[in-house]
């Protein structure tokens, strides 16, 4: 495994089977980064320590740092995907 591959990716979820542990406040473990790949659609990411929102989409995925709370919300129809990374990804965030 390379340095920007992920060790493990969630299924590709949509508007109707996004979990609900999703959509509400939730974080990744200490140590661990995730990348949310909007593969069709948007979502609604809300970062909530320092609180931000930002509207993601196929271009503009989202960084998640560990042990941030956060939460996403589909805004329409959408197909998403969350990788995850034991380092800091941003290198290879695109």
């Amino acid at each position: 495994m390379t340095a920007s591959e992920p060790y493990k990716c969630t299924p590709v979820f949509d508007e109707t089977t996004l979990p609900a542990g999703l959509r509400r406040e939730h974080r990744t473990k200490p140590g661990v980064w995730g990348i949310i790949r909007i593969l069709s659609g948007r979502v609604r990411y809300c970062v909530l320590d320092p609180l931000s929102d930002t509207v993601l989409d196929p271009d503009n995925p989202g960084l998640v740092r560990p042990d941030q709370p956060h939460l996403v919300e589909p805004l329409g129809d959408i197909r998403m995907q969350v990788e995850f990374y034991d380092h800091d990804p941003q290198t290879h965030f695109a």
